[in-house]
Order: structure tokens, then sequence, then C-alpha cells
């Protein structure tokens, strides 16, 4: 039904030997640097460190990138997640502030998320139009709406049950970084216990065959921008209760960015086909700990993203089979000579 290259078992491996490798060069280094970095401690009733930053930090990129891998590997992309982010978090602030609790608050921020992922999904399924420029008219759109939701104002709230969920602690360990494990262990299973992910990658893969052997192909393709807006629906929820309000301005700014930087470098291919979650998983972890590297590094946020472009572009070629082919050819070639 495919005539795209699968990735099998061992490339999967090979790609996830290689994230853990820089993972782990990363944390080499900074611990050179400060051997306190990996340095673990107990107090007030909770693990705090480095190592739980960067959980902590990382899980909401983590949650855009759950949703990200499966729009990716429709041969789609979503650029609008940022800004559902903002929106989301906007109306949660709007909802507290009007005696909203915790439960309507998520439901609404969840809401929010899964009808612009409708939006997309529409506009890419079923009208047609290429994901990059569908999902860019949210991007550029949704700024102006999370603007007019809070009436241009950083909107400060107080609700000790929302807040919680981003700053909250449960058995020691912060609760944003098991709740997004939860949605991550949840997602897979429903993925590989039921066709539902061999349909995504068949989709993927080629769209004309799997519409030939029964598949509706455009409502799994709508259905996977839906589940993006509910993740980014979700991380805007969790990003107002981090800061306890809600800035339709830099809430989820470039976090699209990221998110797609996580799952390519994850494995799973621009061009649609196969996925592949513990890549995503660890590709955000990655990104975070370079982040948190630069952080303690003392490199000013202007620069920030050159490092962050060389490491992530070094892991993809290192990852490239083609690349390491052509290098074993030339370094084949000149012990030949010799």
């Amino acid at each position: 039904m495919s005539n795209a290259r699968p990735t099998s078992s061992g490339s999967n491996l090979r790609h996830h030997a290689w994230l853990l490798a820089g993972i782990v060069a990363l944390l080499a280094v900074n611990l050179f640097a400060d051997s306190a970095f990996l340095k673990l401690g107990w107090r007030d009733g909770h693990l705090y460190g480095v190592p739980i930053d960067i959980l902590l930090q990382g899980s909401r990129t983590t949650l855009l990138a759950l949703g990200m891998t499966l729009v990716i590997a429709t041969g789609g992309v979503d650029l609008s997640v940022g800004s559902v982010v903002a929106i989301a978090g906007a109306v949660c602030a709007l909802v507290l502030g009007q005696g909203g609790g915790l439960v309507l608050t998520l439901l609404a921020a969840l809401g929010v998320g899964a009808l612009a992922g409708g939006i997309n999904g529409v506009l890419v399924a079923r009208i047609g139009l290429q994901p990059i420029v569908a999902t860019l008219i949210l991007m550029v759109a949704g700024r102006g709406i999370a603007q007019l939701i809070s009436g241009g104002q950083v909107i400060i709230f107080s609700h000790a049950g929302f807040e919680f969920l981003a700053n909250g602690y449960l058995l020691g360990l912060p609760v944003a970084p098991l709740l997004v494990a939860a949605a991550f262990l949840a997602t897979h299973f429903f993925l590989r216990k039921t066709a539902a992910g061999l349909f995504i990658e068949a989709v993927g893969d080629n769209e004309t065959a799997s519409r030939f052997v029964g598949l509706s192909a455009e409502r799994i393709k709508a259905l996977t921008y839906v589940f993006c807006g509910v993740c980014a629906g979700f991380v805007g929820a969790l990003t107002a209760a981090n800061i306890r309000a809600a800035d339709a301005n830099r809430a989820g700014e470039n976090a699209e960015l990221d998110a797609i930087f996580a799952v390519v470098v994850g494995g799973t291919a621009l061009t649609g086909g196969r996925f592949t979650l513990l890549g995503t998983f660890l590709g955000s972890v990655l990104i975070q700990t370079l982040a948190t590297t630069m952080y303690y590094r003392g490199v000013p946020p202007a620069i920030a993203p050159v490092p962050k472009a060389i490491v992530i572009v070094a892991v993809c070629l290192i990852q490239s089979e083609e690349l390491r082919a052509r290098l074993r050819g030339v370094f084949g070639r000149k012990g030949g000579v010799a």
C-alpha cells in the first residue's frame, strides 16, 4: 500500500541511541563545569535540582511535540500551536476571573484548542490548503484573538487548584511532568494497541493508496490537527498556571519551533509516514537540556538560538544514514589506497 521506506526497529534504536548520547554529552559538559549540576536535594517535601527543572520546564514542549508528532506523521505541520497556547491561557484567565472552577477552566482550554485544531484540520484536509499556509493563518491571527480576549492586558489571577497543575508536587515530584507522562503513555498505548497508529502512518506514507483501501484520509488528518490543538490548549493552561497570569504577547512564543525541532530530531520525517513517540520525548529532553545549559552558562537570550540551531543540525547530521554511508565510503577508499 505504501511506497515509502519503512523505519525499522533497528533504525529507531540507532536514532534513540544518538539522542541519548547527545543528552549524556550535554550533561557531562555541565557536570565538568559545575559538579553540582546533577545534584538532587529534598526541600519542603519535594525534590529539587537542575534535573527536576529540566523535566519541569521541558514538559510543555514535550506535550506540544506529542501533538505535533501525529500531525507531521500525516505529512503536515502546525505552525499555530504557539498562538493557540496564548489563546487558551487568555481563556483560562477569563473563566477564572468570572468565578469558574478548575474543571470548567480546563475544559474551556481544551475546547478552545480542539476548536483551533478543527479549523486547521478543515483547511488542510477538507479545503486542501497546504498545511504551512493553513496553520500560518491561525499563527498570525491567534495572537490578535488572544489580545482581544485579554483586552490587551496581562491578566493576573489566583486559584490554588489551577496553579497546582503547573507548580504543585505529588509524592515529591512535580505534577506537570507527571501529567505529561500520563498523556504520552495514554497516547502511545492508544496508537499502538489499536489500528489508529497504523492508519496515521498509512496516510502519511501514501494518502492516495490509503483511500483505495477504504481509509478516510481527510478525517484522519483532521483528527490529528484536533489532537494537536488539544495538546496546545493544555499547554496554554499549564503556562498560565505556571506564571499565574495570561500573557497574550509572550505565552507560547516560538513554542512551535521547539516542538517541530523535537519531533524532527527525534526521528520522525517531515515527509510523513513512520513516527516515534519515544524519539519525540528524547528530542524534547535534548532541547530543554540544551536550553538549560545555555541559561546556566550565561548565554544571552538573543544569541541562544544560534547554539541551539548548531546542536540540532549536528544531531540531525549524525543521525543521517546517507551521511554516515558517504563518510564510510570516503574513509574506506582512503584506507584502500593506503
